[in-house]
């Protein structure tokens, strides 16, 4: 691996049609570098014009006979591999794009683009593997089952994984053969547009890939509201989750995948392994500066340990490198933006004022950029904010609890289901735990250990639908039913 502290920025323009050109407005908008809150280059600001020329676009892509409907199932998945190897090909280049745009820890950075080439990977072996059923129906009839594409699918990707969520929304779509639009982060557009010239590259045909970069309230509405995008598929907030499905509702019925926020709850009971607990515990909650919508941001642990946990624990968050993300020991580079940086602190202090015990970090660190002191709170209650509100940052807050009864109930009570751990010796409470926990994902012993082929997603209010594995390709496929009449014969 070599970071390159100042990649060049190749593309900064709207691309569609496996062409690059300017917003029909003519505005742009600054991309920031998070590590000194320093403007990196302007950027193409799409707004409905763009969207609708996007739309437009993977309408015509889309249509019967064309280049992309008439292709062989088996080479999109050559043209996905293809995708796989150039990503390959430019990973450092990549890398220090992510980081810089991100503001992530380069090796972290590299690790998500390894795992998105496994996903496209996975992805290229899924397209000529969507296959129907026959069904014995009553009558003289015959009856089967096509799986066919849905059409044009807008895809909405956030900031925190930027390209590991474009591979999670093109690769499913692409292998089951729908056209997308996509609209990043305006936070973080630069790699979503690389990414972009990577796929034409790889010999995608025109219309079937484009990247519209602008504002949520102005080209993600637009895409929402457009009549003729037949799916949302969207990673970010619960708030814009709403947003997202009354759209979809008022215009045409589009289908909707949302995976959204989470505060997911880790309970750590007093059998387990107490170094690893801690070091997992650790790790789950800071993870990606705390940004990651499936952190492990409740920590229960049972009473007979708790506060040599908490001793351990404020002694590891002490030690946590924070600081340049392009420097190989650093372990947690700067929040996305100061909006998010105001917000954590913000709940930090609330955690303070509600009787939570601070026991490090709460402050911001540095006079440049938006890095924040890893944080942890014990003899914290399920009343309080920062219990209860997804606070997207480097905060860990630690609850007690006696019983197994007591953890499932207290990890149930909230409006969130992403997804759950626990950590324990005993298989009769590790099951019990993962058959009444209500998330979408449950690890034991273990967190965050996902691969391109387990499904995720969550319940309740942490969303609807799945992303990856072949539940994700079931996600952008439309079941159709076809009965023939068997005639009769003379006798």
């Amino acid at each position: 691996m070599a970071p390159n502290r100042k990649p060049e920025i190749k593309y900064t323009q709207i691309f569609i049609n496996n062409e690059w050109r300017n917003s029909l407005s003519g505005k742009v908008f600054p991309t920031v570098n998070p590590s000194t809150g320093e403007k990196i280059c302007d950027v193409q600001e799409g707004d409905k014009g763009d969207i609708d020329l996007a739309v437009k676009a993977a309408r015509e892509a889309f249509k019967l006979n064309s280049p992309w409907r008439t292709l062989d199932a088996s080479k999109r998945g050559l043209l996905l591999n293809k995708f796989a190897d150039l990503l390959e090909r430019d990973i450092e280049y990549l890398t220090s794009l992510e980081t810089l745009d991100n503001g992530k820890p380069y090796k972290c950075a590299y690790g998500d683009i390894l795992f998105s080439i496994n996903v496209i990977r996975y992805y290229a072996g899924c397209s000529d593997k969507v296959h129907g059923k026959t069904i014995p129906a009553d009558g003289d009839v015959v009856s089967f089952t096509r799986l066919e594409p849905m059409g044009v699918c807008g895809c909405i990707i956030p900031w925190n994984y930027p390209i590991l969520l474009f591979s999670q929304k093109v690769g499913p779509a692409l292998a089951a053969g729908n056209t997308v639009v996509i609209k990043p982060a305006e936070q973080t557009p630069l790699t979503a547009l690389y990414c972009a010239s990577l796929l034409k590259e790889a010999g995608v045909p025109p219309g079937v890939v484009n990247v519209v970069p602008g504002y949520g309230p102005t080209a993600g509405a637009a895409l929402c509201y457009n009549i003729d995008v037949d799916k949302i598929a969207f990673t970010g907030s619960t708030e814009v989750g709403h947003l997202i499905q009354q759209a979809a509702g008022a215009t045409n019925i589009k289908r909707v995948t949302l995976e959204m926020g989470g505060k997911s709850p880790l309970v750590i009971f007093a059998d387990a392994d107490l170094d690893e607990a801690v070091r997992l515990a650790h790790e789950m909650v800071f993870v990606n500066q705390g940004q990651c919508c499936c952190a492990a941001t409740r920590t229960y642990v049972q009473e007979e340990i708790y506060d040599e946990f908490v001793k351990r624990s404020t002694e590891l968050a002490l030690k946590r490198s924070v600081g340049d993300p392009f420097d190989d020991n650093t372990e947690q580079g700067p929040q996305i933006d100061e909006i998010q940086y105001k917000k954590i602190l913000d709940l930090i202090k609330s955690g303070q004022n509600e009787g939570a015990k601070l026991n490090c970090g709460g402050e911001c660190l540095g006079s440049k950029g938006y890095f924040i002191k890893p944080t942890v709170f014990s003899n914290v209650s399920d009343n309080m904010r920062i219990a209860k509100e997804e606070i997207f940052g480097p905060v860990q807050q630690i609850l007690k609890f006696k019983t197994l009864e007591e953890a499932l109930t207290r990890a149930n009570d909230t409006t969130y289901g992403l997804a759950a751990g626990v950590l324990t010796k005993n298989i009769d409470t590790a099951m019990t735990f993962a058959q009444g926990v209500q998330a979408g994902s449950v690890w034991v012993n273990c967190y965050l250990h996902a691969t391109p082929q387990t499904p995720f997603g969550g319940f309740k209010m942490s969303g609807i639908g799945r992303e990856m594995g072949f539940d994700s390709m079931m996600e952008y496929l439309e079941t159709k039913t076809v009965t023939i009449k068997i005639p009769k014969k003379n006798s």
